[in-house]
């Protein structure tokens, strides 16, 4: 073997097969679309991870309206309460109005029988 040093210049010439350099372009292009592909990828988890913490940071932003909305549904509830046993104290009291006009009406008939028969007993009161 010879030490001759490798003169590479502009002249210099190569010869490759072109099944070769077919094959090195394919390869090439192969790992550009990989890479490409990728990065599409990573991008889009990526935005993903970044749309779901928002997602999180808004519902933690949401706890304080969520208890609001809680203690206006136990308002709502103990209104409720109020007003199912105030109607039930009404219906009470209706029951009783009538129980007691019955009994006036019977009292105000009873005072025209006893002036009747005072009158007929001749005293003219």
């Amino acid at each position: 073997m010879s030490n001759k040093p490798l003169d590479i210049g502009e002249e210099a010439r190569v010869q490759m097969p072109m099944k070769t350099v077919a094959s090195l372009i394919i390869l090439v292009a192969m790992g550009v679309f990989a890479y490409t592909e990728l990065t599409a990828r990573l991008v889009s988890l990526e935005t993903s991870r970044e749309l779901f913490e928002n997602d999180l940071l808004k519902k933690s932003e949401q706890v304080p309206t969520d208890q609001e909305q809680h203690f206006l549904l136990e308002d709502l509830y103990k209104t409720v309460e109020k007003l199912q046993s105030t109607q039930e104290m009404n219906m009470t009291n209706k029951v009783n109005i009538e129980f007691l006009k019955s009994q006036l009406e019977k009292a105000l008939n009873d005072i025209e029988e006893l002036k009747d028969k005072v009158r007929q007993n001749g005293n003219g009161y």
